[in-house]
C-alpha cells in the first residue's frame, strides 16, 4: 500500500513537503514517482526517483522548486515544494513502477507505473 499525505492549503510562495510511505512492502527495485492532475486534464509527472536515489527526474514545469528525495530506512519518498504558484494547485499522487520502455525518462509517464496511492491535495491561494 502507499499512502501519499502533506497536502494542504499555502499562500503563493510557500512551502510543503509531501511524504509517500510504502507498507507492506519496500521501495527496493522501484522508482516511485509523484504525479498530479487537474480535473478534466491527463495526469503528470512531477518527478521521480530510483530506489537507491542515484536517479531523479523533474518536469520542467517544476523549474528547480522541487526535491525529490528517499529514506529507504523509512520507506518514505518525500518531494519537497518550493515556491509553489498558483497553477501547483491540484491533486498529487505517488506511484512505484518497474519497467519503462524508454529509460529512466520513461518513468515520467504514468503507464510505467504499476501501484498508486490515493492523492493528496495542494492548493496554493494567492
Amino acid at each position: 500500500q502507499l499512502q501519499a499525505s502533506g497536502g494542504g492549503l499555502v499562500q503563493a510562495g510557500g512551502s510543503l513537503r509531501l511524504s509517500c510511505v510504502a507498507s507492506g512492502f519496500t521501495f527496493d527495485d522501484y522508482v516511485v514517482g509523484w504525479f498530479r492532475q487537474a480535473p478534466g486534464k491527463e495526469r503528470e509527472g512531477v518527478s521521480c526517483i530510483s530506489s537507491n536515489g542515484e536517479s531523479t527526474y523533474y518536469a520542467g514545469f517544476v523549474e528547480g522548486r522541487f526535491t525529490i528525495s528517499i529514506d529507504n530506512a523509512k520507506n518514505t519518498v518525500y518531494l519537497q515544494m518550493n515556491s509553489l504558484k498558483l497553477e501547483d494547485t491540484t491533486v498529487y499522487y505517488c506511484a512505484v513502477g518497474t519497467h519503462s520502455d524508454y529509460g529512466f525518462w520513461g518513468y515520467s509517464l504514468p503507464q510505467s507505473y504499476d501501484y498508486w496511492g490515493q492523492g493528496t491535495q495542494v492548493t496554493v491561494s494567492s
